[in-house]
Order: C-alpha cells, then sequence, then structure tokens
C-alpha cells in the first residue's frame, strides 16, 4: 500500500495553526513591546496547540492562560514571552526550568539556548511533557523528576533560571545555582497574586526588580 503521508485535511489545519501563531505573536507579543527577535523567531516555530489536550487546540493561541490537567496550566502566551525576555538570552546559555509543566515554555527555551535543563515535580506532567517535547524533535532538553526548589546541583552554575510557579521567597538554592551575571526570574507572593520578580546577580550580589503583578500556580 502506497502512504501518500499526510492527508489534505491535516495541511490545512497546520496550516490554519500557522496562521494563528503568526497573529499571536504580532498582536499579543510585537505590540505589546516584546522587541527580542530570537523570542519572537522561537514563538513563531513551537506549535503550542501541541502542548494542550484536544479541547484546546482551537483556542491554543488566544490571549490567556489554558488548564493542562492536575491542577496546572500553560501561562498565557504574553507572560511566557516577558519572562523569556527578561532573561537576555544567548544561544551559549545554559538555563534551568524549574515547573516544565506543559513543556511549552521549555520548548521556547530550547529554540533559543543550547542546553535545557528542566524539573517537575508532577509525575503525569513529566512524562507527558517528555513525550510532546520528543516528538517535536528538540535533542537540547534533560529532564528531572524532583523538587523544583533544591534545583540541579549537580548541573550547576546555571547563566539563566525561571520558575514557572509562584513561591513566598526566591528558593535559596537556586540564588546559589545561579552564574556569576546570571539572571533569575520567578512570581513571589501568595496563592493568589504575585509579583513578576527578576533577580540579577552581580559580583556575588542580588538585585531585585518587579516586572508586575501576575498569578501563577503555587509551586510544590
Amino acid at each position: 500500500m502506497h502512504d501518500n503521508g499526510p492527508g489534505e485535511g491535516f495541511i490545512m489545519e497546520e496550516n490554519n495553526f500557522c496562521l494563528l501563531r503568526n497573529q499571536m505573536v504580532e498582536y499579543q507579543l510585537e505590540h505589546r513591546g516584546i522587541r527580542d527577535e530570537n523570542v519572537l523567531d522561537a514563538f513563531k516555530k513551537v506549535p503550542r496547540h501541541r502542548f494542550v489536550d484536544d479541547f484546546y487546540k482551537r483556542v491554543a493561541y488566544e490571549d490567556h492562560p489554558l488548564s493542562i490537567g492536575n491542577g496546572q496550566t500553560i501561562s498565557q502566551p504574553y507572560i511566557v514571552a516577558q519572562m523569556t525576555e527578561a532573561l537576555e538570552l544567548n544561544p551559549g546559555d545554559k538555563v534551568l526550568e524549574i515547573g516544565t509543566g506543559s513543556g511549552y515554555q521549555t520548548a521556547i527555551l530550547a529554540e533559543i539556548v543550547d542546553e535545557v535543563y528542566t524539573v517537575e515535580s508532577n509525575e503525569p506532567l513529566f512524562y507527558t511533557s517528555q513525550r510532546v517535547l520528543s516528538d517535536l524533535g528538540y535533542d537540547n532538553i534533560r529532564f528531572k523528576f524532583g523538587d523544583g526548589k533544591i534545583g540541579w546541583e549537580a548541573e550547576k552554575p546555571f547563566y539563566a533560571i525561571i520558575l514557572t510557579a509562584a513561591a513566598k521567597t526566591i528558593p535559596d538554592a537556586l540564588k546559589a545555582q545561579l552564574n556569576e551575571n546570571g539572571r533569575l526570574i520567578m512570581p513571589v507572593g501568595g496563592s493568589f497574586t504575585q509579583e513578576l520578580t527578576l533577580l540579577e546577580k552581580t559580583e556575588g550580589t542580588f538585585k531585585k526588580r518587579s516586572l508586575g503583578l501576575c498569578r501563577f500556580v503555587p509551586l510544590t
């Protein structure tokens, strides 16, 4: 039997998702001030609809977070872009992500830098995100199942650390794993409202800056 490859319906659907993805980048990111070309290019490439259940695929590129089950969400595209841009990443950077979740933020990072290390404490999400990222062909991501608050000691230091869940304070273990001139970004605060906080390390000291209010699920 001859295999003709993907059917016409599949190709049309993927073309539609590509159009929605480009519109998302233009109207949700560029119009709101995201300027880093590496970040914008990553958002144009990563198929956000592959990181959500079939029920949500049609709204995957809309301007809001979506449930991914297990009490977790895939963040609003603009927030993902804002956090990524604030890290000021370059291709040679080594990045630690705490909270793999759906794997969408992980994929964005993997499009920009050579090495991504990601930690997830939710077992179903740990395996689901690996499968999706593997299916999409990412080979520069390393996964760890465990407590994100302690980071990944064996692989330190990291130029950048990103936490996609909220805590009342920035974990000391993560600050210790940050490289000189490195940056850490995370939501800091209580269960309902937090401040998106950027930490910069210079000559062994930390400078903290708020990037505005946000709302994330708690770090577990």
